[in-house]
């Protein structure tokens, strides 16, 4: 058996081992044969088959992906450092300076764990998801089955992607170029990233909106941000949508909330009660 598959089964299963389910929010009670994530927890935190969990731990899946490798990374809380060398036992390079992240640090991951009853979405600097919690999926909508591009939210606003977001003219406008000039501030800062550069290039191809709004050369951030989501089993939610950043990396970290005691607020706590496979 190759060795760098053996090293890699072992790393994982070391990883996997060190997580208690009380650290990804899962409950705590019945019998555990093992005291980290089971199987099960990993393949569904990485969104990934239970089956190809195995074949990795055994050494029988020789050439995971580096979308796989990320989304493994995320799951398994590890830290920089740890994610290179995951990448190396896998047989790939490491994401290097100069290409946009996907990397989420697990002391952010933690926070992030805490945000329950907040429906949020985690972003790379291309705008791509990379993370969620279980009310933002309810709220917008499940991604899970998204893939590839489907999972970039510039491209999906403007290509039209289907979607329960609606903004007024005003919004609309404030958004779009908010948007733009966030992903021209990335594009400056990641000039070699080939993956960034193929999204500008189709997303160029889309339409006049976008194309003019890039040739405005307006450099910024996405910030905050009023929206209305119409969900289709508790009708019309108006959400304050605020981004924020982590020191040190470029991930933006999209928040909705409400104002206490509004309609909104209480949308939130029936999604929250009645989770996302019930609705969605």
């Amino acid at each position: 058996m190759n060795n760098d598959r053996t090293d890699l089964g072992r790393a994982l299963h070391h990883w996997r081992d060190r997580i208690g389910p009380q650290d990804i929010g899962l409950p705590t009670g019945g019998v555990r044969r093992a005291p980290g994530l089971r199987r099960e927890e990993l393949a569904q935190l990485a969104g990934v088959s239970v089956d190809y969990v195995v074949r990795l731990e055994r050494g029988r899946a020789t050439s995971p992906s580096a979308q796989v490798l990320a989304a493994l990374a995320r799951a398994l809380r590890l830290s920089e450092p740890e994610r290179d060398h995951l990448y190396v036992l896998a047989g790939q390079a490491p994401p290097t300076a100069g290409h946009v992240s996907a990397h989420i640090p697990p002391s952010v991951q933690r926070l992030l764990d805490q945000l329950r009853h907040t429906p949020l979405s985690v972003h790379d600097a291309a705008w791509n998801i990379i993370s969620w919690n279980p009310l933002w999926a309810a709220l917008i909508g499940d991604p899970s089955p998204w893939r590839g591009r489907e999972r970039n939210i510039v491209w999906r606003h403007f290509a039209g992607l289907p979607g329960r977001v609606t903004h007024a003219p005003g919004q609309l406008d404030r958004f779009e170029t908010a948007i733009v000039s966030d992903l021209r501030t990335s594009a400056a800062r990641y000039p070699r990233d080939p993956a960034l550069r193929a999204l500008l290039a189709d997303l160029r191809r889309t339409g006049s909106r976008f194309d003019s709004l890039w040739n405005a050369h307006t450099v910024g951030f996405h910030s905050t941000d009023s929206k209305t989501v119409r969900h289709p089993a508790v009708g019309p939610v108006a959400v304050d949508c605020d981004t924020l950043t982590v020191p040190g990396s470029d991930l933006r970290i999209a928040t909705c909330t409400a104002a206490p005691g509004s309609a909104a607020q209480e949308q939130f706590e029936f999604l929250a009660a009645v989770g996302t496979r019930t609705l969605v």
